[in-house]
């Protein structure tokens, strides 16, 4: 296997940039000024919601930290972070929640 190389990085980053780009100016260049259909501003509404589980669910499935193994803590944490979501329907009091959790878990196991 070989390591990537430099100019693969970079055609990585600027094809990531591109594709960004015209998503974006698909929806805030062209159709900006124009009413959207009822089902697809249904469906803009749930975009934040599946990002943030689909970046995180990695590093609590296969933490990096723990060299990708199962870890109790950030577990815990996870399901806090759910359960605090679920039950107030608070950003802030998932966040706050899943974070105190693992340090707390993190503190007192290790």
């Amino acid at each position: 296997m070989r390591d990537v190389a430099t100019l693969d990085i970079w055609i990585v980053l600027v094809c990531l940039a591109v594709g960004s780009f015209a998503l974006r100016f698909v929806f805030l260049g062209i159709v900006g000024d124009r009413a959207m259909a009822p089902w697809v501003l249904r469906h803009l509404r749930y975009t934040a919601v599946a990002v943030l589980p689909a970046l995180v669910a990695p590093m609590v499935a296969w933490p990096p930290a723990m060299g990708g193994a199962f870890d109790a803590p950030r577990m815990l944490a996870a399901a806090a972070t759910l359960i605090a979501g679920i039950v107030t329907r608070n950003v802030l009091a998932a966040i706050l929640s899943g974070g105190i959790t693992l340090y707390l878990m993190l503190y007192l196991l290790g």
